[in-house]
């Protein structure tokens, strides 16, 4: 196996996982479900599945149904985040957590005037 390949597979199958879990669409999901949602034939992902069983990312039951261990929970949340980073940080003239908004309602109304113009009402 390509050890560039092996990384790519294994960031695409940890975070699917991962979201899969948090969705609760599927927490041990077999070979089958997983190249089904990954759109990777099986016979293609099933070697990987393994590799991540030795590897200590996966743990498998004598079913073939698949699940994070505790490390690969941990990666897999890791990359997921990191993949969806441009999609949930703040948006152009929207503030970020650490904004003196979140102090009260009236700050965060008062913060809503400054960033769009629109006046608030009390």
């Amino acid at each position: 196996m390509d050890e560039l390949e092996v990384i790519r597979v294994r960031d695409e199958v940890l975070q699917a996982m991962y979201w899969m879990h948090s969705e609760a669409i599927s927490t041990m999901p077999t070979a089958k479900e997983l190249s089904r949602f990954l759109a990777v034939p099986e016979h293609v992902l099933a070697p990987y599945l393994e590799r991540f069983v030795e590897d200590g990312l996966l743990e498998r039951d004598s079913a073939a149904f698949y699940w994070l261990s505790d490390v690969g929970m941990d990666t897999g949340k890791r990359t997921f985040a990191d993949e969806m980073a441009d999609l949930t940080r703040p948006t152009h003239g929207e503030c970020d957590a650490d904004c003196w908004c979140h102090d009260s309602p009236e700050a965060a109304a008062d913060c809503l005037h400054e960033r769009t113009g629109k006046a608030h009402s009390t």
